[in-house]
């Protein structure tokens, strides 16, 4: 069984708003995500998780705490996944859509009540997200 590791960012404004990704990957609908990669060779965790912040979003980050790890095994594949979620603080950079990413549709800053309203990639994430806001 091939293994996949990779990591996520999950950045909250001043307005408790939680940056957020529509995606659509191949012959799949369009879902809200947080910007999420597998890591690249001779990368940490947290260095995956700030160059794909950066690469779909367009803002430079910084990784803290780390919030959770998702894993399992992607249906009919050979194929597990780990993935580890890090909070992150914006540190620059201007939101874009980046246009050589085909797989971005849009990028937005988004309520937990609106979140609430959209088909998320992954709906248990509002949970965390949550517990973010309500720190």
């Amino acid at each position: 069984m091939a293994n996949w590791r990779g990591a996520a960012g999950v950045c909250v404004n001043e307005q408790n708003e939680i940056l957020m990704v529509l995606q659509k990957a191949p012959e799949e609908d369009s879902k809200w995500t947080i910007p999420a990669s597998g890591i690249e060779a001779g990368e940490t965790l947290e260095q995956c998780c700030e160059r794909e912040f950066q690469e779909v979003t367009g803002l430079t980050v910084k990784a803290l705490d780390e919030l959770k790890v998702r894993s399992g095994t992607y249906e009919n594949s050979a194929v597990s996944f780990e993935l580890h979620y890090f909070q992150v603080a914006a540190t620059g950079g201007e939101l874009v859509v980046p246009e050589e990413d085909f797989l971005i549709e849009d990028v937005a800053w988004k309520s937990v009540k609106q979140l609430e309203q959209l088909e998320l990639a992954y709906p248990d994430d509002l949970e965390l997200f949550r517990s973010l806001i309500n720190r």
